[in-house]
């Protein structure tokens, strides 16, 4: 067991994380990044990119994490392998535990532990992911231009998918267990007026369709909920959009939450109700959660944490001058 001490911590390491590093790094404030149990964020079971600024051509996720943690490491981030059981946020210093016994003290704390998008768990979803399954349409609904394609939901997310769809696919369907939708009145009325969207009520995904190696998706099995009927929806591609949950659990009753469990902070900035503790990147994003946005907030924390070093050694330093 070892205790590590940083101005600056970060838990968590997707875009917005090594962000904050590659920003802490160059200011001097020696940042340490917890990597957490998925090294790398969610692009890293993501395959094809398309949509992150500078790259002409399509890129890996997975090759696009590596190269911003090598960039992180280059600019003298220490990055170390573990998952934080237990924080305390009544410093400065904070301090995080980690699964392995090791102590993580750091002068601010900036939170870039993301969110992972709610699955349904049925046969086939996780075979087929990036193979016509998808719970993004913002990054993935390109990939479908001139396909049919199916959301699958009845909440705010799944309208607002469903409708970003339309401008690439001529035929959205979606699929929802019950006969309305929780979504927005405005939403609904525009989904409902546009004529390339079907609803499909009252109907279950039972499991999904298709050979990884051969083509991917071929359609969803679905299930009626009042019948007990099975039957395909023939599709080539499937938006899972049932929400997503942010990994909070660490930070309940520690730090002010909204109802969903997303981290509050001001708006327009990654400050949280605890000053020293910034949050950054999807875990406080409900409305955008990309790769961009997250690293533009991460860009943010660390700024942030930087004037706020800053702000405190500049106070100790006057309270040091004063005469006794």
């Amino acid at each position: 067991m070892a205790t590590h001490t940083t101005r600056m911590l970060i838990i968590g390491s997707g875009p917005a994380g090594l962000t904050a590093a590659i920003y802490g790094a160059r200011a001097g404030m020696q940042p340490i990044v917890v990597q957490g149990l998925q090294p790398g964020g969610q692009l890293t079971i993501t395959t094809d990119v398309e949509n992150y600024p500078g790259f002409r051509d399509v890129v890996q996720g997975p090759w696009l994490m590596q190269e911003m943690q090598a960039q992180a490491e280059h600019v003298g981030t220490r990055m170390l392998w573990d998952t934080i059981v237990d924080i305390d946020l009544s410093g400065p210093p904070f301090r995080a535990i980690g699964d392995s016994g090791d102590v993580y003290e750091g002068e601010t704390l900036v939170i870039a532990t993301g969110a992972q998008a709610r699955w349904l768990g049925a046969p086939g979803e996780q075979e087929l992911g990036g193979k016509g399954v998808s719970a993004c349409a913002t990054c993935d609904g390109f990939f479908y231009r001139g396909k049919k394609v199916v959301v699958i939901g009845g909440g705010n997310t799944a309208v607002e998918e469903a409708l970003y769809l339309t401008n690439h696919s001529p035929e959205v369907t979606i699929i929802h267990r019950r006969d309305s939708f929780r979504a927005e009145k405005i939403l609904q009325d525009r989904l409902f007026a546009h004529p390339a969207v079907k609803v499909v009520w009252n109907k279950t995904v039972a499991r999904f369709v298709g050979d990884p190696a051969q083509g991917g998706l071929k359609a969803v099995e679905v299930v009626d909920t009042k019948t007990g009927e099975t039957s395909l929806i023939e599709t080539d591609g499937a938006f899972v959009a049932i929400g997503h949950a942010p990994a909070t659990e660490l930070f309940r009753g520690k730090l002010e939450l909204d109802d969903s469990g997303y981290i509050v902070v001001t708006p327009g900035t990654p400050k949280t109700s605890i000053p020293g503790v910034f949050a950054c990147g999807d875990v406080m994003d409900h409305t955008y959660r990309q790769a961009v946005t997250a690293a533009g907030t991460g860009c943010m924390a660390a700024l942030d944490a930087e004037r706020f070093v800053a702000e405190r050694e500049f106070a100790r330093g006057q309270e040091a001058a004063v005469p006794a």
